[in-house]
């Protein structure tokens, strides 16, 4: 019997919690969002490809990056590859005319994880486009997973493979988590090194009617990262319907051993008044 009291006051994230500074703290510029995390009690953070798709980062520019969190005393835990999730691109790895500029970003995304410490690169999948095969986009997409996991291998990380709703990402062809493990397997089976991973985003599946407990049930083996926001609303945990303590108490019954990503919007738009949620000391990761 598993205990979902909310008398736990979510005592099993202690340790565990990585704040998406890519949603939250997005009101400040990017530079000063790891302090802005540590001032909240913060210690651990991850971030969506932060320079934009359109722009290759110079190494002034990955430099300061490292050094707001490193100054910080923040560790970068997660990265995306190669995406601008504020113009909807939801990944670019199944595009054909992105596929150059992924494969370029690779090297780039992965030198910075290394520098960081970071073990965890999600690899958003891409939406479908008008007039492309979904078959040729499924086979570019399996070749440059596997160039992804490859390279995440190379520093002992694990490469995260996204179910995103169909609300938001309409064109975007993994809505479930059975579609999202289904390339995890087709990735691992292609390279043998077991590293790719089910990213559980509970927001998204949850937008997707899915059954949140079966889920955890079902994928946690395969899961390598789990981020939260409340539904419906994307905002902090206490403002919808999702019951997290007793999701939390599912994940740890299940023997989920990572990391919980905050990637939910602030309800009053100021991030550092989002927290009252978690006590401190549950912040620190």
């Amino acid at each position: 019997m598993i205990d979902v009291t909310a008398a736990s006051q979510h005592a099993s994230l202690n340790g565990r919690v990585t704040v998406n500074l890519s949603i939250l703290f997005s009101e400040l510029p990017l530079l000063e969002r790891p302090a802005a995390a540590a001032a909240a009690g913060f210690t651990a953070a991850e971030l969506w490809w932060p320079f934009g798709a359109d722009h290759t980062p110079t190494e002034a520019e990955l430099d300061a990056l490292r050094k707001a969190f490193t100054d910080a005393g923040v560790q970068l835990t997660g990265l995306n590859f190669l995406d601008d999730l504020t113009k909807g691109a939801k990944g670019v790895l199944s595009v054909p005319a992105e596929s150059k500029r992924f494969r370029e970003n690779i090297p780039v995304a992965v030198a910075l994880a290394e520098s960081l410490g970071t073990k965890a690169l999600n690899a958003l999948y891409g939406n479908r486009v008008e007039g492309v095969d979904p078959a040729e986009q499924d086979a570019l997409a399996l070749e440059n997973l596997v160039l992804a996991a490859q390279a995440a291998h190379a520093i002992g990380a694990v490469l995260l493979i996204e179910a995103l709703n169909k609300v938001d990402a309409p064109d975007y062809p993994l809505h479930t988590a059975q579609a999202a493990v289904d390339i995890v397997d087709r990735v691992n089976a292609a390279t043998g090194l077991g590293n790719a991973t089910f990213l559980c985003d509970l927001y998204h599946l949850a937008v997707n009617g899915e059954d949140l407990p079966a889920v955890i049930a079902a994928h946690t083996g395969k899961t390598g990262h789990v981020q939260i926001a409340d539904f419906p609303g994307r905002n902090e945990p206490g403002t919808g319907e999702l019951n997290f303590d007793e999701l939390f108490a599912r994940l740890d019954a299940a023997g989920y051993p990572g990391r919980i990503g905050l990637e939910y919007r602030p309800s009053t738009g100021v991030s550092a008044d989002s927290f009252e949620w978690l006590p401190r000391e549950n912040r620190a990761g």
